[in-house]
């Protein structure tokens, strides 16, 4: 049986956290952003919960543009 070194246990949870980043971003961004279209605010927070990795990085490419244009 192989274990793994600390480095190898780093490496691994950079691989597995390094992606939830612009998800938990984008959570913040949008519990923070004031809008008079609360509508998009929530499909902006239905997509990000609801498809993690991807949506938090639509969210940081599409939606803060999005949200500004309404505030």
């Amino acid at each position: 049986m192989h274990s793994l070194s600390s480095s190898q246990w780093a490496l691994l949870i950079i691989i597995l956290f390094l992606p939830m980043v612009p998800t938990f971003w984008a959570i913040i961004d949008v519990a923070k952003r004031e809008t008079s279209a609360i509508y998009l605010k929530f499909f902006w927070f239905a997509l990000v919960v609801l498809i993690p990795c991807i949506g938090g990085i639509f969210y940081l490419l599409l939606g803060r543009r999005s949200l500004a244009k309404r505030a």
